[in-house]
């Protein structure tokens, strides 16, 4: 055992389990704050898609879609993430206190581009025949809770290198 609490090896499915949990909770935020831009995005295609029953409180059904749709980004971006820290650093706290930080760098990272695809979209609107949506919704509220959503996806792949750069960084660091 490391430093007298669990080893190392141990904290990789502990973190792993935060970023999954983390990825969690943003979906579920970030989908409060798409609902308040399009309803319709949820109503008219994302409660579908998900398969959510007409009968739950629409922003339960917004949190629930946010949560399933983005926990296992946790996964995508913890495991090359927290794998690397798990063979670059040697000591148990280091290695907590650097995955901590990386999982809270690709949360900012995905925040940061969720906010900046809303923006591009708010300021410079698709054509109304860019993307695909349903009859009836109002295209221009849809379009930018789809531009963030998928802003956000691209937000969490940017944090991942830069993940891995803090892994790579935090190797020479002394853990206390």
């Amino acid at each position: 055992m490391a430093e007298g609490g669990l080893p190392k090896r141990l904290s990789f499915p502990l973190l792993l389990v935060f970023a999954c949990l983390a990825a969690a909770v943003y979906g579920a935020i970030n989908d409060q704050i798409s609902y308040t831009v399009s309803p319709d995005y949820y109503h008219a295609f994302k409660f579908r898609q998900f398969a959510i029953p007409e009968t739950m409180p629409p922003r339960f059904g917004a949190a629930l879609v946010g949560v399933l749709a983005s926990w296992w980004m946790g996964l995508v971006i913890g495991l090359p993430v927290l794998g690397t820290g798990l063979i670059l650093l040697r000591d148990r706290r280091a290695y907590l206190r650097s995955g901590l930080r990386a999982i809270l760098v690709v949360l900012a990272a995905t925040f940061a581009a969720a906010l900046a695809g809303l923006l591009v979209e708010t300021l410079f609107p698709s054509p109304p025949d860019r993307w695909w949506r349903p009859e009836g919704v109002d295209a221009v509220a849809f379009n930018r809770a789809g531009a963030m959503h998928n802003a956000a996806y691209l937000g969490g792949l940017i944090g991942l290198p830069i993940a891995l750069i803090l892994m790579w960084q935090a190797r020479g660091q002394p853990s206390g």
